[in-house]
């Protein structure tokens, strides 16, 4: 089993990084650092928390002027390169939010996204001043450096995971827009993930303002095509229709026959079952099999799709297989007894559908 992610921050590391700051800051207590890290919170944190108590600690021992501390850091970061040293940006997070010191924080965070990610680090500017810190954002989609471009679009995502969502974009998300019509054929592909994503999280609150999207940007470039399929993903999970026309997904009810049927009829929780499915294509056409099961929650249903397949199909082609479906609980999904449907779907649409019953 892979270590946790928090487990990067060990004593050696720590050890290794204050002797970096003791270089540039010679008052700095290397030894009482990494004990006051390490007190006994320490060990029950997890990744977020461990990261705060890094910056909150390093700010307790770095001179009390912000920025002269800064300049520690900033002296420092081309020898503190990777994902381990989040805690750069998120010390600007935590002592430079003051609107007195915002310009040279935003100033720092364009220096370290270059060598970790200030994504997260650059919400709280946002939410409190939007139109000023989206003018930056504006400057940063621009940057001749790849890094500082993501950050001009990752930093602004309505709902970024581990990330405080930004309420104001998920109710009016125009302000995204501006910033990611720069970088819609970005030459990099770390940048063009991340706007797909931007769009993708944008479809989830203000979906027609996404379909007109990608209905503008579609034939702009062949990485413009890139980043609308996949920041559409939401809106193809969800069949709607404008989306399916769009990417060459005809109406399939009349281009398959099909079935879907499971090795049995009751299960058990934490049992898997095999489910065989089949269908005959009719005409060629661009076909998305998905499975979507019906799971019982405590109170009522809660649909989840599996995708199956995604390709053009020739006339004529006939697919029978099989897919095993764990009934295993996790952490993400707890299943409850009850009859649970299980639909096979053509382009977001029904087009067989078999019933299982989940006992304990």
């Amino acid at each position: 089993m892979a270590e946790p992610l928090k487990a990067m921050y060990t004593k050696e590391f720590l050890e290794g990084f204050a002797s970096k700051v003791k270089q540039a800051y010679n008052d700095f207590d290397e030894r009482e650092f990494v004990d006051k890290v390490m007190d006994g919170e320490w060990e029950g944190l997890e990744l977020k928390g461990r990261i705060r108590r890094i910056s909150q600690v390093l700010g307790f021992f770095l001179p009390k002027n912000y920025p002269e501390a800064l300049g520690i850091l900033l002296a420092i970061q081309d020898q503190c390169e990777g994902f381990p040293y989040l805690f750069f940006p998120d010390f600007v997070e935590v002592y430079g939010l003051e609107l007195e010191h915002e310009e040279i924080s935003l100033q720092a965070l364009e220096q370290f996204t270059k060598r970790s990610s200030a994504e997260f680090a650059i919400r709280p500017f946002l939410i409190r001043a939007p139109e000023r810190i989206m003018k930056k954002m504006l400057e940063w989609a621009q940057s001749d450096d790849h890094h500082v471009r993501r950050l001009a679009s990752e930093g602004c995502r309505p709902r970024l995971p581990w990330g405080q969502a930004i309420r104001q974009f998920k109710e009016e998300p125009n302000p995204i827009f501006e910033v990611l019509e720069l970088l819609k054929a970005d030459s990099s592909l770390y940048v063009r993930k991340s706007v797909a994503n931007n769009l993708n999280d944008i479809a989830k609150d203000n979906p027609k303002q996404v379909i007109l999207t990608a209905k503008r940007w579609s034939g702009f470039s062949p990485e413009t095509d890139w980043i609308i399929r996949h920041g559409c993903r939401t809106l193809l999970r969800s069949g709607e229709p404008e989306v399916m026309a769009l990417f060459g997904y005809e109406e399939a009810a009349e281009l398959i026959d099909a079935m879907i049927a499971t090795d049995r009829q009751r299960v058990t929780i934490g049992e898997s079952v095999t489910m065989s499915y089949s269908f005959n294509v009719k005409k060629q056409a661009k076909l998305r099999i998905e499975y979507a099961i019906d799971f019982v929650k405590k109170r009522g249903i809660s649909q989840k799709k599996f995708l199956l397949s995604d390709r053009i199909f020739t006339a004529g082609e006939s697919v029978t297989k099989e897919r095993v479906h764990n009934w295993k609980d996790l952490t993400t999904r707890v299943h409850y007894p009850g009859i649970h449907r299980i639909v096979l779907l053509a382009n977001g649409k029904a087009v067989a559908h078999t019933d299982l019953e989940l006992i304990k």
